[in-house]
């Protein structure tokens, strides 16, 4: 996925001014650490939930028992299904809806609030890997 040009992500700073990672977008500079990244949105995303709701939006950490498998460690995902074993998404980062496992997931989910998405889309915090 191409990354925003600073114009516009600019332009979804001015929109987004209630948004609580509206400091975290304009504050960009380009090369910062996914990791980094992740941290300061945790911590303005206060909200947590263990059990997510279908239709609700969240980003968490993931670390996935599946050996040799591409997975996004800080994704942020759309709840379109849940189930016993976990949950299903869309992930924004990889465009494409992925699956999710309770014992996978590191922590709490943050909630994010819908006026957030486009904030959110915009800081490149995504954390691709290989599991090995």
């Amino acid at each position: 996925m191409p990354r925003k040009t600073l114009k516009q992500r600019r332009e979804a700073q001015k929109s987004n001014s209630d948004s609580r990672v509206n400091d975290i977008v304009k504050n960009l500079i380009g090369g910062e650490d996914p990791d980094d990244l992740m941290i300061k949105i945790l911590e303005a995303l206060p909200q947590t939930e263990i059990i997510p709701e279908s239709g609700s939006y969240y980003t968490f950490i993931y670390s996935p028992k599946t050996p040799n498998i591409e997975y996004d460690q800080h994704p942020l995902v759309a709840v379109t299904d849940i189930f016993s074993w976990g949950f299903r998404g869309f992930n924004y980062h990889w465009e494409e809806m992925r699956q999710y496992t309770w014992n996978e997931v590191v922590g709490s989910m943050h909630v994010v609030r819908r006026s957030e998405l486009e904030d959110m889309r915009t800081i490149p915090y995504q954390r691709f890997r290989l599991n090995s």
